[in-house]
């Protein structure tokens, strides 16, 4: 990673007029009847049988090296959506996105094999995340300790479809934060766990941001964002509106949302 001068704000993202469609097979149109087969043929100059979604629309935003950045909005806003475009996982309909460095995916779904054990997991994510073998040697038992999941018994040594949704989720957090990331996006990773885990998080993405990381945040909990972030992306309906400290976003979506 490049040096980075005191008092210099280094962007690791940037967003620019992006747009996400999807496009979902099987439209409903009331399927099977004589109207629906008709409208499919006199849709001539469209996809037959495929429905458009716009996920995303015109977002723009730069992300700063330092910065924990907390996406807000509600079901269906567009955040995991936009995470997975700045991941490369996404391609954009219109726009662009740029990274410095390699950006970090972590969601509660992040697959890792049911059929392993945790201990196994530690060593094929790890690996995936581009840790040599030797760090996932050093780091193993601070994965293990970090995770809790061995706090009522030997779980690391049974396969990952024993755990709990929630032991699972905290075990993918727990590979992922063993690693500095130039950009880690987390969707809603914090919102599994006692508080406990919860505040070990919320300080190791502090350390990630001290060590000029970015951290993106999806999550419904404004605490944890209060807690984590210090800048605010708000989306409604994949619109960006509003971006500014965290403070002053939370307040908005807060009177939005009555909550």
């Amino acid at each position: 990673m490049a040096e980075q001068q005191q008092g210099e704000r280094v962007p690791t993202v940037i967003a620019d007029g992006v747009h996400i469609v999807y496009r979902v097979n099987g439209a409903k149109t009331g399927k099977g009847s004589a109207t629906a087969a008709l409208s499919r043929i006199l849709k001539r100059g469209e996809e037959r049988g495929v429905r458009k979604v716009h996920a995303v629309r015109g977002v723009s935003f730069i992300a700063y090296r330092g910065e924990a950045i907390g996406l807000i909005g509600s079901n269906g806003s567009g955040k995991s959506t936009l995470l997975r475009a700045i991941a490369g996982l996404l391609p954009a309909e219109k726009g662009r996105v740029y990274t410095d460095g390699q950006p970090s995916l972590l969601g509660v779904n992040a697959a890792l094999m049911n059929d392993l054990t945790g201990e196994r997991n530690v060593i094929l994510g790890g690996l995936a995340m581009g840790m040599s073998r030797e760090q996932i040697k050093e780091r193993y038992q601070g994965i293990v300790d970090f995770s809790g999941i061995n706090e009522k018994g030997d779980f690391i040594t049974l396969p990952m479809r024993t755990y709990s949704s929630g032991m699972a989720a905290r075990l993918r957090f727990s590979i992922a934060a063993a690693k500095d990331h130039d950009v880690l996006m987390i969707d809603e990773a914090l919102a599994t766990g006692d508080r406990k885990f919860q505040t070990r998080s919320e300080r190791r993405i502090r350390e990630l941001r001290e060590e000029a990381g970015t951290v993106f945040l999806v999550s419904h909990n404004n605490k944890s964002i209060r807690d984590t972030c210090n800048r605010v992306l708000w989306l409604e309906r994949g619109e960006l509106r509003m971006d500014g400290p965290t403070d002053e976003v939370l307040k908005e979506y807060e009177k939005f949302t009555g909550k």
